[in-house]
């Protein structure tokens, strides 16, 4: 027989209503139109993911449209092409007006810690920053350390790194072009 104390169930219970809940948005004293309801609730859902690439494409001081391109392809793929051009757009936007108010340095700090605790979308995050990265097929020295901060802040070690993108090419590598 399996007994559980009461504090484990507890904990347990209380971790998995905190993974359940979708995550909040705050919305103003003014009612939101549908569409701006739907973009705030895009922004929540896809916003910090966004920012990392954003914060990689921008790295070296030059975007690309290669690397424009990769970055919508990430989020229509990880969203099951639901976000509009619109939606990205805006999060593009809203990511290069926090860089210039806040700064790099402290826009990657804040996207670390809303990745942190959400291990699988950390490991996505990471994984298309190093897609965009790669969009015009070389990685600049900026784009590589911005990628080892977001590594390294999100608590994902070198060999884990190694083993996101290998799978990543595996998967790649099987699919027809």
């Amino acid at each position: 027989m399996i007994w559980l104390s009461n504090s484990t169930i507890a904990r347990l219970r209380d971790q998995l209503r905190t993974r359940g809940q979708r995550p909040s948005v705050a919305i103003g004293a003014a009612p939101l139109t549908p569409d701006q309801a739907e973009q705030a609730t895009v922004a929540a859902e896809y916003g910090p993911i966004c920012e990392a690439m954003y914060l990689m494409m921008s790295a070296d001081g030059k975007i690309t449209d290669d690397e424009r391109e990769v970055l919508k392809g990430a989020l229509r793929n990880l969203s099951g092409d639901t976000i509009r051009g619109v939606h990205i757009e805006s999060m593009l936007a809203t990511s290069a007006k926090n860089v210039e108010t806040d700064g790099r340095d402290a826009r990657l700090q804040e996207v670390i810690s809303m990745l942190h605790e959400d291990a699988a979308r950390a490991e996505v995050a990471f994984v298309l920053a190093a897609a965009v990265a790669f969009a015009d097929n070389a990685i600049a020295d900026e784009e590589n350390e911005t990628l080892n901060a977001l590594a390294e802040g999100l608590g994902i070690d070198e060999g884990r790194a190694n083993e996101l993108l290998d799978t990543v090419e595996a998967d790649l590598a099987e699919r027809p072009a």
